[in-house]
């Protein structure tokens, strides 16, 4: 079996045809899915922030990240099932477009960027958590997350101007 045969099959499924023919189905997944990004970038750069040094500094790193990882990874839940459900309506066009590859590449590594900083400079965070600035490795974790969360929501943009629509 082929890519360009799976996705046709996903193209074909019965939910894929429901949401390409209801009027409203696509915006509100689309509006859901901006909502649910924006929450994710929201939580994800007040943590970032707070890793720069530059705000936050009243709250410990590891309280403000403890407070916040709950609503970033419901909304993130929020937008994976969105974005999958915009995806089956099209999913030839999509599978086929430049930005939206590039786009969930670098969710992917800034997935890796949190499992680095998790799995090494989170992990002394109590030598670090009230010191301002925080240690270069923290700093540099997060400009990497926000570079990364920004790209992907220009990405997320431009994916709407250059998709071709391929109905079959």
């Amino acid at each position: 079996m082929t890519l360009e045969t799976t996705l046709q099959q996903i193209n074909d499924l019965p939910l894929s045809a429901a949401i390409r023919e209801n009027i409203n189905a696509f915006p509100m997944l689309e509006s859901l899915h901006v909502l649910a990004v924006a929450i994710v970038f929201g939580t994800i750069l007040v943590v970032d922030l707070r890793l720069f040094g530059i705000a936050s500094h009243r709250s410990s790193a590891q309280r403000l990240s403890a407070e916040l990882l709950p609503y970033t990874w419901g909304a993130f839940v929020l937008a994976v099932i969105t974005g999958v459900l915009m995806f089956i309506t099209n999913p030839i066009s999509y599978a086929n477009n430049t930005e939206f590859l590039i786009k969930l590449i670098l969710i992917a590594v800034a997935g890796l960027n949190m499992v680095w900083f998790h799995s090494t400079t989170y992990r002394r965070i109590a030598e670090w958590d009230e010191d301002m600035p925080p240690p270069t490795a923290a700093r540099i974790a997060g400009a990497v997350s926000f570079v990364l969360w920004t790209a992907v929501i220009f990405l997320g943009r431009w994916i709407g101007f250059t998709l071709e629509f391929f109905f079959f």
